[in-house]
């Protein structure tokens, strides 16, 4: 007797199982491709496992599913071999997919062994079903089911390794593909019940679980494994969704950062890092290959009226003008870059002087029409110096320097043109070249020092801190002031190194005052421009407080005017995150810059100071009084110290106390010192120090 028979719900759940099971597989095979090497293996293994699990439960389920008076009941070795049975074909039909790729010579073999094992598994279950008598097999109905069960094999081997990948339609396409995988699982079972023939009149056997109550137990337990076996899949592939997203976004953050540090914010040219480096490989390209090449030395004429005139954001728009006109006449090998301010630097590789001279003038007429910008016509040149390697300089600094010294040549000359640089052009340029070259050397040799001008309240105590300045205690011309080599540090970068020295220099004196009972001393350290806008700022005032201990609001940093409202919104931010540590900011020579009163309002500063000037203007005839008067009304609509620098009579004294100043800084109170003499000093009852001490002492 065939089986004719089926419980509808039961032969439902069986192809739900199947279309569960079908779909899970579909995951699973994007999760052994999308993950490493070890983790692949887990997944395997588990989603295995899983469709395994599926897809007997299904044939578990769809043989329950035969309607018969009786109850079954089912040999356990078998049944237990025919679930192994579809675990290994589970297992094998992944690995098989998760190969990167899957060529006919490769899908029908595994197909052929992928479908007998389905149908091993069919008919090793159902020879588990214990009865009376044998059942008897139609073997039409039984290849049928084989043939069945190959072609469904081949149709998911195929649809799972081409759904194996994450996309936007992806999760759609399987679902469809697991409806027709599952019905061709389904089928090929049904299939193989029609092969089977029932003796009549043979009843099963009365024992055993109810068919029903079993078929929903196993189809609860195989719906809980696929479920969890789907949702960690889910869950997986999210994560890793979200993981590579990250990735993604870290490795453009990483990408933007070393743009940000190799190139120039406004323009989008090569910094000066990022020129160097191209210095040093021009450099060893030709000596390996014995050419030459050119460093031209670009800066604009008349720039600085233009930004005081119309300000800093016209100056900009203008910079950037220049670099678009600047590239037009470039072709070949070359790296123009913006270094600082106006100035522009090339290099280009040349076969002779005649080529560099060439490109020189196609530069300086580049410049020469106007430019409009905004609503106003603009006018500014070019001037250009020459140095050609190796012929002009052995290293990156001599090049640069000797470019530099015939780019101000030009300017000394009429400007609007080009120069090459020559030996006899300008002695200072030599003896600034070996300046620059002692430069370097200094910090090794500690040749620069720090000395300390005393900032004292209004009108004359006490001592509220110091100002570091820093001196080269040079070997052969004896002590240099900072406008005498700081130029050139700003020139080579060396700055930046030489800031970083300095503020920790002063951190660690600052730090022995403070042991010596002087804890209500603080220290201002100047920033320069370049110093500034470096990332490594902040970390680097973190390790010096940190290193010797000092409050951060015991340190002052101190910018100029022009530096803050160079780039203003970078300055805002930085100045934000300084003294959201704690570290305290001034404003230097105000009042001789171009200034937006909007971005000087949200400066985070605390104090700011009057430029020497002014102060010096008050005992002059002259509006020095009411432009002091001017400034320091502003400073106090701005709840900001006042300090007033280069007091040298008793009559500014006098005026500013009166004013409202709140520090005096200058050479009537007292002079740059070292830490030297400020200790002898301290030991001298008669000193102006030890009496500013006691008063200090004495509050």
């Amino acid at each position: 007797m065939p089986v004719s028979e089926y419980n509808h719900i039961l032969v439902a759940v069986s192809f739900a199982v199947a279309i569960f099971a079908s779909y899970t597989a579909l995951n699973m095979a994007g999760r052994v491709a999308g993950s490493a090497r070890s983790n692949a293996r887990i997944w395997l293994m588990g989603g295995g496992f899983a469709l395994g699990v599926g897809i007997w439960a299904m044939h578990f389920v769809g043989m329950l599913a035969m309607d018969h008076a009786m109850n079954m009941r089912f040999d356990p070795f078998l049944t237990g071999l025919s679930m192994l049975i579809a675990i290994g074909s589970s297992l094998f039909a992944l690995w098989l997919v998760s190969a990167e790729k899957l060529r006919l010579r490769r899908l029908l073999p595994g197909a052929l062994v992928m479908g007998l094992g389905i149908s091993a598994m069919h008919y090793t279950g159902m020879a588990a079903l214990q009865f009376a008598s044998i059942i008897v097999w139609n073997s039409a109905w039984v290849g049928l089911s084989i043939i069945i069960a190959l072609l469904a094999s081949c149709g998911a081997l195929w649809l799972t390794f081409r759904l194996r990948h994450e996309g936007t339609d992806v999760a759609l396409r399987r679902a469809g593909a697991a409806v027709l995988m599952g019905i061709a699982i389904a089928g090929m079972h049904y299939a193989g019940m029609k092969a089977a023939h029932f003796p009549q009149n043979w009843p099963m056997e009365h024992r055993g679980v109810d068919s029903n109550w079993l078929a929903v137990l196993v189809s609860v337990v195989a719906l809980t494994i696929l479920g969890i076996t789907l949702l960690v899949s889910l869950f997986d592939a999210r994560l890793q969704a979200r993981t590579a997203l990250l990735a993604s976004s870290l490795a453009q953050a990483n990408q933007e950062l070393a743009q940000l540090a190799l190139h120039d914010t406004l323009t989008r040219l090569p910094n000066r890092v990022l020129l160097e480096d191209r210095l040093e490989q021009a450099i060893s390209k030709a000596n390996r290959e014995n050419t030459s090449f050119a460093l031209l030395f670009m800066d604009l004429d008349g720039f600085k009226t233009v930004n005081d005139a119309y300000g800093h954001d016209i100056g900009d728009k203008l910079l950037v003008a220049v670099t678009h006109r600047l590239n037009q006449p470039l072709s070949g090998q070359f790296t123009l870059a913006r270094i600082g301010g106006d100035e522009f630097v090339l290099l280009a590789e040349v076969s002779a002087p005649d080529e560099a001279a060439s490109l020189a003038s196609a530069l300086v007429h580049s410049i020469d029409a106007p430019f409009t910008i905004d609503p106003y016509e603009l006018v500014v040149t070019l001037s250009v110096g020459i140095a050609l390697y190796p012929l002009d300089g052995k290293n990156e600094r001599e090049l640069m320097f000797n470019a530099d010294a015939a780019m101000y040549h030009t300017k000394h000359t009429g400007r609007n043109g080009y120069h090459f640089f020559q030996p006899s052009m300008n002695m200072l340029a030599q003896t600034q070249l070996q300046l620059m070259n002692d430069l370097w050397l200094a910090l090794e040799r500690q040749e620069l020092r720090l000395v300390y001008q005393p900032k004292f309240q209004a009108p004359a105590g006490p001592i509220v801190g110091f100002e570091a300045l820093l001196r080269w205690y040079h070997p052969k011309q004896g002590v240099l002031n900072p406008d005498q080599f700081l130029p050139l540090a700003e020139k080579t970068g060396l700055i930046v190194t030489i800031g970083s020295w300095v503020i920790d220099e002063a951190c660690r004196q600052l730090r022995e005052w403070h042991l010596q009972g002087y804890a209500l001393w603080s220290v201002v350290v100047n920033l320069s421009a370049l110093q500034f806008e470096q990332p490594g700022l902040v970390d680097t005032i973190t390790r010096s407080l940190a290193r010797h201990s000092i409050r951060p609001d015991l340190l002052i940093l101190e910018i100029t005017e022009t530096t803050a409202m160079n780039k203003p919104e970078q300055s805002v931010a930085i100045l934000t995150r300084l003294t959201e540590m704690g570290v305290k900011a001034s404003i230097d020579d105000f009042g001789t810059g171009y200034s937006s009163l909007l971005y000087l309002k949200r400066l985070p500063a605390c104090e700011l100071k009057i430029d020497r000037a002014f102060v010096h203007e008050l005992s002059e005839a002259g509006d020095g009084a009411t432009i002091v008067a001017a400034i320091v009304a502003l400073a106090k609509a701005l709840n900001l110290q006042i300090v007033a620098e280069g007091v040298e009579n008793e009559t500014q004294q006098q005026f500013l106390t009166q004013l409202g100043c709140h520090t005096l800084q200058g050479f009537l109170l007292g002079k740059p010192r070292t830490a030297e003499e400020i200790a002898r000093d301290i030991r001298d009852p008669a000193n102006i120090f030890t009496r500013s001490i006691y008063n200090i002492n004495s509050k």
